[in-house]
């Protein structure tokens, strides 16, 4: 990476936020100027080897060169049309992407939030038409601990008061269950049930991993049931896991198939909601859009993205990279860890309280050149881009024993 143009310092930066940003996030005190791979460069030339890859959006590494091309290439072409005309990227993006999850139908949008918002106006709309649930009483159920965005319907069902406490009048039609309990799913399933929404591994609670059997059996009990399985891998898929989608871990296929994050690349918000023909099929002219969704730029990086895919290196690369996670994770239990999961290079590590909170752990990792991403209590995410190396991977486990130690 060349130097960055220096302006202002990374404390004047931070200052100057404070008074015109909204205070919806709580960052970590790094400004970060350029970035490659797995590296991050702050405007101080300080560099920082990036954990967290963008809550998975970065799956590919920073300015992939193949996704930089196929975005370059494109720009000088065409960046947007809105959906009121046909776009000639469009139907190759929709095409592979289909092919890569084994679905038949592509709905593009933006955003995570967006899909998830999708997902259920199309769940509720199959209710109506094709299952038949009286007007308006269409229910859907979604397990405790979930994160699938933060729009108002979508805290509706979250179980986060940190995400719905000052956002009310909720959206009804929600069951809320406990996430892994196949019996309480059960239970909750009526005539009324339009969809089971669930993320096959829990991302923003820990990366909570469910009982082996768990997704083989919310596949069967959707079908029994008549309803729709809805799986958000928006952080979960596209390689994250060492394989393409989390569900495949059980070689289950879902009715509908939620995608976002990685999907663009890096580079622009790309969501898709894909689902069998007879599913998306609900929809009309009208009844649903957006003015950006499936634009011609996103949809070349799209492309590029599922092509990379295609190749299955990503995927073997996470799972060979996730033994070594594993076992360096597994090497530090007792010595300041009390406990973690991991599936491919996806971990949620709980550290002893005694040494500090998960926020206090990812500053003194900063110091160390490591950049990860606290969720609750004292618990940390490591989800590093899937092009990181053994060497790279072995120095943050390295920069993370030694934190605890200290």
């Amino acid at each position: 990476m060349t130097a960055p143009v220096r302006t202002r310092s990374s404390d004047e930066m931070i200052r100057a936020e404070e008074p015109v940003l909204a205070h919806n996030y709580h960052p970590l005190p790094v400004v970060v100027a350029r970035a490659e791979g797995a590296w991050v460069e702050d405007v101080e030339g300080r560099r920082y080897l990036d954990m967290l890859a963008g809550y998975s959006a970065l799956n590919f590494g920073h300015r992939n060169p193949v996704l930089i091309e196929a975005a370059h290439r494109q720009l000088d072409r065409l960046t947007l049309t809105s959906r009121a005309f046909h776009n000639d990227r469009l139907a190759e993006f929709a095409e592979a992407l289909a092919a890569l999850t084994g679905l038949d139908m592509v709905l593009p949008m933006n955003t995570g939030a967006e899909a998830v918002e999708s997902a259920v106006k199309v769940a509720r709309k199959w209710a109506y038409e094709v299952k038949g649930v009286p007007a308006n009483r269409a229910t859907i159920v979604v397990a405790a601990g979930n994160f699938h965005g933060r729009t108002t319907t979508i805290v509706s069902f979250s179980t986060d008061e940190t995400a719905r406490s000052g956002f009310g009048p909720f959206t009804p039609g929600f069951r809320v269950v406990p996430y892994n309990d196949l019996a309480a799913l059960e239970a909750a399933v009526d005539e009324t049930t339009a969809a089971v929404l669930i993320e096959p591994i829990q991302g923003e609670a820990g990366v909570i991993i469910p009982d082996e059997g768990y997704l083989t059996g919310v596949r069967d009990l959707t079908r029994r049931a008549g309803c729709l399985f809805v799986a958000d891998e928006i952080q979960s898929g596209l390689g994250r896991t060492g394989r393409t989608l989390a569900v495949e871990h059980e070689e289950v296929v879902p009715d509908v198939l939620l995608l976002g994050k990685a999907l663009g690349g890096g580079i622009v918000p790309v969501s898709a909601v894909v689902a069998r023909r007879d599913v998306l099929g609900v929809l009309h002219p009208g009844e649903h859009g957006s003015t950006f969704g499936g634009n011609p730029l996103a949809a070349a990086v799209g492309t590029a993205v599922v092509r990379l895919l295609e190749t299955g290196a990503f995927q073997r690369r996470a799972a060979e990279a996730g033994v070594l996670l594993e076992d360096g994770l597994a090497a530090l239990v007792g010595r300041g860890v009390v406990g973690f999961r991991s599936r491919g290079l996806w971990a949620g590590v709980d550290i002893d309280p005694a040494i500090g909170t998960g926020r206090e752990i990812s500053e003194r990792l900063m110091r160390e050149g490591v950049l990860v991403k606290d969720t609750h209590g004292s618990t940390i995410r490591l989800a590093p881009p899937l092009t990181i190396t053994d060497e790279e991977l072995r120095s943050a486990l390295a920069a993370l024993e030694k934190v605890l130690a200290a």
